[in-house]
């Protein structure tokens, strides 16, 4: 979606607020312990004083059956798209939150990643990768520049630096009024003809876009199970997702979501 008025930008700024305040007090409340039901009921009472609805439940894909979950909750190797059920938070979990919501007729989306009660060596290096890849691209969106600029930002930084994987065939997009809306973003360049068709197209100024690193320990490739939602590191290895919800401007971008970067890598720890 391109924002032209001052009514659409304000109302993309809202959604994108009740995302963040939704990560904020689900990092205060987050410890060992909780499932992952408890997790997605915390936020649907959330979403209600906010006066949000998740964009999440129900969303059909063809060949899925409808998600049933409020938010993704994403456990470990998990890359993306967990269903809450009653798993239980141990200490050294690596979660995945991504939060979709839909405000003032606008849609707010973004993910951030947390590690319960301490940290693993691999985990807390996957996130400083993740927080700073994001950070990296999103200063490399520039209107009038191509898509590209964005994944190379990226792709250097996870893989030449960091040695960790982007994960393939998985990337961010448009928002606004639906969930997913053209363009799509990959976040890494196109290895063969065809793979990206858009990564010459121009950022636009206006363009609301929700850019999102999913980075992989071990491996760019995935698995899953049959139409079931989640998506799994092929190898096992542990992964992260970081997501911000951004408009294109002549000078750069506006990250809607940029105070998600205040909020702490480990939860849920003695005081």
């Amino acid at each position: 979606m391109i924002l032209r008025t001052s009514q659409e930008i304000e109302d993309a700024r809202a959604a994108a607020g009740c995302v963040v305040e939704t990560h904020r007090r689900l990092a205060e409340w987050l410890r060992p312990g909780i499932t992952l039901a408890e997790v997605d009921a915390f936020c649907a009472q959330l979403f209600e004083k906010l006066s949000c609805k998740s964009a999440f439940v129900g969303y059909k894909v063809r060949g899925h059956p409808p998600f049933r979950s409020q938010t993704c909750l994403s456990l470990n190797d998990m890359v993306v798209h967990g269903e809450h059920d009653a798993t239980k938070l141990t200490e050294g979990d690596l979660l995945a939150v991504d939060i979709g919501v839909k405000h003032r007729g606008m849609i707010g989306d973004a993910a951030w990643t947390y590690s319960i009660a301490s940290a693993t060596e691999v985990g807390l290096r996957l996130q400083r990768c993740g927080r700073e890849s994001l950070r990296r691209g999103i200063a490399a969106i520039r209107a009038g520049r191509p898509m590209i600029e964005w994944a190379r930002a990226v792709q250097n930084y996870v893989e030449r630096e960091c040695r960790f994987h982007l994960v393939r065939g998985l990337g961010g997009h448009g928002i606004g009024h639906t969930l997913h809306e053209s363009p799509y973003i990959a976040n890494t360049a196109p290895s063969y003809p065809g793979e990206w068709t858009e990564a010459w197209r121009p950022f636009e100024r206006g363009m609301l876009l929700a850019v999102e690193p999913m980075i992989s320990a071990g491996t760019t490739e995935v698995r899953s199970q049959g139409s079931a939602w989640p998506v799994w590191t092929a190898d096992g290895s542990l992964s992260v997702h970081y997501e911000a919800d951004v408009m294109v401007t002549e000078d750069g971008c506006e990250n809607f979501t940029a105070a998600l970067d205040e909020l702490p890598d480990i939860v849920g720890g003695k005081a």
